[in-house]
């Protein structure tokens, strides 16, 4: 029997290290796996992260109600009046307040503050109400009528700025601050119906400490009252787009009170009649008359003083 020669066959120590070449490349391929592996785990990861934060986002800027918008018919975080249509039922019966008696004990006329009484620019109230202030609803409730009339006839301009300084009292639901953002919705999609709205929330106001209206509750009076565009409107209710605004209207508020000397709102109603806050009795529309028409005729003397010249002296002959 013939064998192989040793030339021909590899030396032990050659098979060894063959071996050994070939168990690193193996390792190698497998290191090389793994890298991958965790590449590509760091990365699904990476996005997964993304995801979940890009969740978060929305979620807070969805329950922020969106922090940035701010409602287009706003001016000094108020909304001037342009209709009052719809405020006032037909027979009148929202104002309760009795004038005030004469001394003959027969009922005193309520004045107004027309241009015959000297006034030559329509008076400017100025109305910081939060929907959830009783002390709101009363001298709405009692001054309502005449602020139509004056409105109407244009002896006076009317802005109302919803604040939300009763928030923690209506059982966690926040229906003060819901309140005032949903007024700034009408303002902003129906602003013709905003006075009938504003109307409607103080005359129909909830009980302190009740939940309130619900915002579809509060969409749903928007529609009745005829808005314009209901479902724009309710979805500015229901999406609560303008939350962040009304609470930062309502620090600006207690911080200062543009246009005053001074001023800072401490509470609802504050009524202000030519940058001076009235002082009187929230129930009583004829004390409420008579300090308009006071605060008219003080900045028609007053305008005309400054418009008057400085009479010149004639020397002496």
């Amino acid at each position: 029997m013939s064998h192989d020669s040793g030339e021909n066959a590899p030396a032990a120590p050659d098979r060894r290290e063959a071996v050994r070449e070939k168990a690193q490349l193996v390792h190698v391929r497998q290191s090389r796996a793994r890298v991958a592996r965790r590449v590509g785990l760091s990365v699904l990861a990476a996005g997964a992260v993304a995801a979940v934060a890009a969740v978060v986002v929305w979620s807070v800027m969805s329950t922020m109600g969106g922090r940035d918008l701010a409602p287009r018919t706003v001016t000094a975080d108020g909304f001037a009046i342009t209709s009052v249509t719809g405020a006032v039922p037909e027979s009148g019966a929202v104002m309760d307040a009795a004038p005030s008696p004469t001394t003959e004990g027969t009922a005193a006329p309520t004045p107004e503050p027309t241009e015959t009484e000297g006034a030559s620019a329509p008076v400017d109230i100025r109305v910081y109400v939060d929907y959830l202030s009783p002390g709101a609803r009363e001298w709405h409730v009692a001054n309502v009528e005449q602020l139509t009339t004056w409105v109407d006839e244009g002896a006076a301009t009317l802005s109302y700025h919803p604040v939300s300084m009763l928030t923690a009292k209506s059982n966690g639901t926040k229906y003060s601050l819901r309140a005032a953002a949903a007024s700034a919705c009408v303002a902003t999609h129906a602003l013709d119906v905003f006075f009938a709205y504003n109307s409607e929330l103080l005359s129909r106001q909830p009980a302190i400490d009740s939940d309130g209206f619900s915002d579809d509750e509060l969409a749903d009076i928007a529609q009745a009252i005829g808005a314009a565009d209901p479902k724009k409107v309710r979805s500015c209710i229901e999406d609560g787009d303008f939350v962040e605004w009304a609470k930062d209207a309502t620090e600006r508020a207690i911080e200062s009170i543009p246009d005053t000397d001074g001023l800072a709102l401490t509470g609802t109603p504050m009524i202000l009649v030519n940058g001076q806050p009235y002082m009187g009795a929230l129930t009583d529309a004829a004390e409420f008359s008579q300090f308009v028409l006071t605060n008219a005729s003080d900045a028609f003397y007053k305008e005309q003083a400054e418009q008057s010249p400085t009479p010149t002296v004639t020397p002496t002959p």
